[in-house]
């Protein structure tokens, strides 16, 4: 096994009893995914040779979504030195570099691990450590280095003393760690300390007590976050939505509002695309180039093409493809469905399962019947078609190329090309039928209040 080679192993054992939660603490979401697949993201851009996540018992939902990376049971919950322990078997030969990650830590960027290993490369150290300077120490262990720069200690805040608590360098808990060495330095860790756990920080002290090299590098505190409860979820999910919002507007997007803008991990916006207040981007979304997205818009799992305009008011759901020009207006949802180039549905339909062909208009009120109850059917409205307000397109059906369907109409039968189709009662009137039911109304009214 090469020394270049890195190894991840991922932390995702902790029951987040803070989150008062029946789901485990790493499966909850920041920006659209469960907190430990950022990690898997980070980790695997490094392409490690090998990959584990080491899970506790009965996390057979956390081991699904971290599928296909390796995963090790710790079945004792006895301490972060006794977390990676539990991937012994899976690591047995290894001797590159191996990187011990938490999953309840998201924002932790490829860059800083990069870095990390980096670090260890130059300095030959069997532990290089990843520390922080908080504006607030508080509850973290603490960073202790020699006089040459080089890292001596870890130290538990509850078992620092007031001399090193006053040390403003902190750690993270993220290690790159000679694989060589790892599982010696882990096996001679102890647990006589506050906790009787097995700390992982405490391979440092031993290390250096076999003369070997300590080392650490720095990064941003936000990058380092670790979620323990809901509260620090929401910073999280901030965090991560500046740096989103930052992205967009860096890669050519303008938001007007940005602070009122909520990504995803993997949305994507083209250049020149605007993208109004309040609008709201689930994953999977790609916009492409200078198409816009109107205030208080809801799009998950759709792909807006070039100078297509969406919203305001408009939910794109999983499966709605806007092709170059299409509009959606205001209270227009559009779930499985293509629009295509320059057609539009400007206000108040609900398009599902349809195929809308180049140039067609479909009017307010308009819904695509796409499910009978047991099974969805596919609506094809052809290209120029003109669809009238208040239609009702029970599925499956065709409109053909050029077509009209007479507002309020509900429409069962396929509809040839350029021909009208139209469903409608004959229209009656009763002359002064109006008034008389006025005057019985307002007569009923009297009678009823005294």
């Amino acid at each position: 096994m090469s020394t270049d080679a890195v190894a991840t192993v991922i932390l995702a054992a902790g029951k987040g009893t803070r989150m008062k939660s029946a789901l485990p603490k790493v499966m909850h979401a920041i920006g659209g995914r469960p907190m430990v697949q950022h990690v898997l993201a980070t980790a695997a851009a490094l392409d490690a040779e090998k990959q584990v996540v080491v899970v506790g018992p009965d996390m057979a939902d956390v081991a699904g979504a971290v599928a296909p990376w390796d995963t090790a049971v710790q079945e004792n919950q006895l301490g972060t030195g006794d977390a990676v322990l539990a991937a012994r078997s899976l690591l047995a030969g290894f001797t590159g570099t191996v990187l011990v990650l938490y999953g309840d830590t998201p924002l932790i960027r490829t860059e800083t691990l990069r870095a990390m290993i980096a670090k260890r490369a130059e300095t030959g150290a069997a532990v290089v450590v990843l520390g922080f300077r908080p504006d607030e120490p508080g509850g973290y262990g603490r960073l202790v280095t020699a006089p040459d720069g080089s890292l001596d200690a870890i130290v538990e805040a509850k078992e620092a003393t007031p001399e090193q608590l006053e040390i403003d360098l902190c750690n993270s808990g993220v290690m790159a760690i000679d694989g060589a060495a790892m599982f010696d330095l882990l096996d001679a860790v102890g647990n006589d300390n506050a906790k009787g756990e097995y700390y992982l920080t405490d391979i440092v002290e031993i290390a250096r007590s076999r003369q070997m090299r300590g080392a650490y590098i720095e990064a941003e505190e936000a990058e380092l976050l670790g979620v323990n409860s809901r509260a620090d979820l929401a910073v999280a999910e901030s965090v991560l939505q500046g740096w989103l919002r930052e992205a967009a507007m860096a890669g050519g997007a303008t938001l007007t509002a940005p602070e009122t803008v909520f990504f995803s991990w993997d949305t994507r916006l083209g250049q020149d695309v605007i993208v109004g207040p309040h609008v709201f981007f689930g994953p999977g979304v790609t916009v492409d180039d200078t198409a816009e997205i109107r205030a208080y818009s809801h799009l998950e799992g759709a792909h807006v093409k070039s100078s297509a305009q969406v919203g305001p008011y408009a939910r794109l759901r999983p499966g709605a493809v806007l092709e170059a020009g299409s509009r959606v207006g205001n209270f227009v949802e559009i779930k499985n469905a293509v629009l295509g180039e320059g057609a539009k549905a400007n206000h108040l339909s609900y398009i599902g399962d349809a195929d809308v062909g180049a140039g067609a208009n479909i009017g307010a009120g308009t819904i695509t019947c796409n499910y009978d109850g047991y099974l969805k059917w596919r609506t094809k409205i052809g290209a120029g078609a003109f669809i009238g307000s208040n239609s009702a397109l029970v599925a499956p059906i065709t409109v053909g190329d050029g077509a009209i369907v007479g507002a309020g109409s509900t429409i069962t039968r396929d509809v040839e090309p350029d021909a009208l189709g139209v469903t409608r009662a004959d229209q009656e009137e009763i002359p002064g039928a109006a008034k008389r039911f006025r005057e019985h109304r307002a007569a009923m009214k009297k009678n009823q209040s005294k």
